[in-house]
């Protein structure tokens, strides 16, 4: 398979990057990101531009499968405009430009609550990048809506996701069984679903939640647990 991955330099982008050089059926990934990513691998390929040109640079390659995990906050972003320019406007160039160039499949990391028409901006604006993805034509949309990310993130941890983390155990114990989608769950796990339903052959449109990703953990026998 020949991946475009987005996202690759953030919290499960990284991992899955990392599950997805270990994949012996995994013959090139192609990243696209503002910043460079460190080390080297034969199966990798950076591009390092802004957001606003990497549909340019995708023109040019082919590939099988697209993953985005893009993500930011809205004040990691600096205001609602430009968070949505990103988490909504850069995320569907992205998979557009690799529906374009061949991908039969797009993996997509939204939020557990993501909604469309949902009266948060945040929800919302994560649930109209999913609409708008699923009518560019893929003939396989995944689409992982975790709840609170947990795991070490590259960089310094903003003070309410360090307190979140830290309070994380209670609030999970707390949390009845039929609401397990809005438990915290390990960046990690994440991307290990991630990788393992890349390059699946079942299309349709298909939503894992906190428990659908670790059943297909436990159900993938291909992809290299990572420490």
């Amino acid at each position: 398979m020949r991946i475009i991955l987005a996202g690759a330099t953030g919290l499960v982008g990284g991992r899955v990057l990392d599950y997805l050089r270990a994949r012996d059926d995994v013959t090139n990934v192609s990243t696209v990101s503002r910043r460079p990513l460190s080390g080297a691998d034969r199966k990798l390929d950076q591009i390092v531009a802004p957001a606003s040109e990497w549909a340019a640079h995708i023109a040019d390659l082919k590939c099988d499968v697209a993953v985005c995990c893009l993500g930011t906050t809205i004040k990691a972003a600096g205001s609602q405009e430009a968070f949505a320019a990103l988490d909504h406007k850069a995320v569907v160039a992205f998979a557009a430009a690799c529906r374009a160039a061949g991908a039969r499949q797009v993996l997509l990391v939204t939020s557990v609550g993501a909604d469309a028409g949902s009266r948060n901006f945040y929800l919302s604006t994560k649930g109209k990048a999913e609409t708008d993805i699923r009518g560019l034509g893929f003939a396989r949309v995944d689409i992982f809506r975790p709840g609170l990310l947990t795991g070490q993130r590259p960089g310094p941890l903003r003070v309410g996701e360090r307190l979140a983390m830290a309070v994380s155990p209670l609030t999970d114990m707390l949390t009845p069984n039929v609401l397990s989608r809005y438990r915290s769950i390990p960046a990690q796990s994440v991307a290990n679903a991630i990788a393992g339903l890349t390059g699946a052959q079942e299309a349709g449109e298909f939503i894992h939640h906190n428990d659908d990703m670790q059943a297909i953990i436990s159900k993938t026998d291909q992809v290299r647990v990572i420490g």
